[in-house]
């Protein structure tokens, strides 16, 4: 028990015993907590140095060690003659790793770090963090094309994320402003550099992404150092930009530069003027273009107009619309003509036909025994209609009839000279 308890206190030994009729006294809890503190071994811490005050009476020098991802912070002591012995580069806003050994100030119930070392990590260590930090979130398909949002034609509201009177907002109001005068900025100032750049700059974008007005929202900084830039590659910082709901435009630093802010963005800008140009048209060039299309348009037309009226022209012109009978008369002509051709040729076979029955009708008369009969022979023939051929075909008082030209009689068979068999 912490020599601060008064002597024979009847007072738990174990924080498991406490009750609400048995508390431990704050001084018993941090004497307790000190003491469990002061078990620790030392441990290499990294952070970000936002804080330095080597410039007071005492030889301690004062410092305040910060989580680069996230809004917490421990207060560091450390002899000045060991910070000095640290080199160049420990200054405020320099990442930094520290030995320290965890303590807890009983009276003022505070943790602290008491360094015994502190060492600067380069630019080059981390660039080289930042680059295996890009290869991980390039796995995770933060920087694919596929998630990228296009972005609006027209933003009827930018939000806008900048340093604080900055010229990086400068040029992106001045020009926006110039190509569309109508256009309406929600402006976040933050720090755009510095311990306090990664969590302003993530709680702007989280809260312009919640404003259902704004259409796009830009992040501007103007070029600096690389390790000015370095917050715009924090993952904390990335993966904020990559929940964003809202197109967001990066426009950091200058063409050269590339943080990861850059590749997680919707699209990148190579200056705040290149994001000002991208984010609203011009309304000059707009203009143009439209009244280009309108002249375009109505060339078109009066070509259509005029290759219409050439046909219309044309059509009419044609013989039918000319004289609307031409297809009836000329169909009638055609008619007469085949009409003609037809009698013509029904004529001619009837000649021809009329030629041939007289042909046959002359043969005919002069094979007929009606022309023999004309000559003055008769055809005798008996009751039962034979011709007689031979006197003796017939017998004396027979009757016969006799068939001349011009019509027939009957005659009666009479004895007669039978050597001539003449018949009467």
């Amino acid at each position: 028990m912490s020599t601060t308890e008064p002597a024979g206190s009847d007072l738990p030994a174990k924080a498991l015993e406490t009750t609400a009729e048995r508390p431990w006294p704050v001084r018993v809890l941090s004497s307790k907590i000190a003491a469990y503190v002061d078990r620790m071994a030392p441990v290499w811490v990294e952070g970000q140095l936002v804080q330095l005050n080597a410039h007071n009476a005492s030889s301690m020098a004062y410092l305040t060690l910060r989580d680069t991802d996230v809004d917490m912070s421990l207060n560091v002591t450390m002899l000045k003659r060991l910070l000095h012995g640290a080199g160049a580069g420990v200054e405020e806003g320099a990442h930094v790793v520290v030995r320290a050994k965890p303590s807890f100030w009983v009276k003022r119930g505070t943790l602290s770090l008491r360094a015994s070392d502190l060492r600067a990590i380069g630019v080059g260590e981390l660039l080289a963090r930042i680059e295996e930090l890009k290869k991980h979130l390039a796995a995770e398909g933060l920087f694919d094309a596929e998630r990228k949002l296009p972005l609006p034609f027209l933003p009827g509201r930018v939000g806008l994320i900048c340093g604080r009177d900055a010229k990086a907002k400068h040029d992106v109001l001045v020009n926006a402003r110039a190509r569309w005068p109508h256009v309406h900025f929600e402006i976040r100032e933050v720090a755009v550099q510095g311990p306090n750049c990664v969590p302003q700059v993530s709680r702007a974008i989280a809260e312009l992404d919640a404003d259902e007005d704004v259409e796009v929202i830009v992040v501007a900084r103007g070029g600096g150092s690389v390790e000015d830039l370095l917050p715009f590659s924090n993952e904390t910082m990335v993966r904020a930009a990559a929940d964003c709901r809202t197109p967001l435009v990066a426009a950091i630093g200058h063409e050269t530069d590339t943080p990861l802010l850059d590749l997680v963005a919707d699209y990148r800008a190579s200056t705040p003027t290149d994001a000002a140009k991208r984010i609203v048209p011009d309304v000059a060039g707009e203009l143009t273009n439209i009244a280009a299309a309108r002249t375009r348009m109505a060339e078109a037309l009066t070509r259509r107009l005029h290759l219409e009226q050439d046909r219309l022209t044309a059509m009419r012109s044609r013989p039918v619309l000319a004289d609307p009978t031409t297809m009836v008369t000329t169909r009638a002509e055609h008619l007469d003509r085949l009409r003609q051709s037809a009698r013509s040729t029904f004529s001619g076979r009837l000649d021809r036909a009329h030629g041939e029955v007289t042909a046959l009708r002359t043969a005919l008369r002069t094979l007929s025994p009606k022309a023999t009969l004309r000559r003055g022979y008769a055809v005798l023939r008996t009751e039962s209609g034979a011709v007689v051929r031979d006197p003796d075909e017939v017998s004396t008082g027979e009757r016969l009839q006799a068939l001349v030209a011009d019509g027939k009689f009957d005659v009666e068979v009479r004895p007669g000279r039978t050597d001539e068999k003449d018949v009467v």
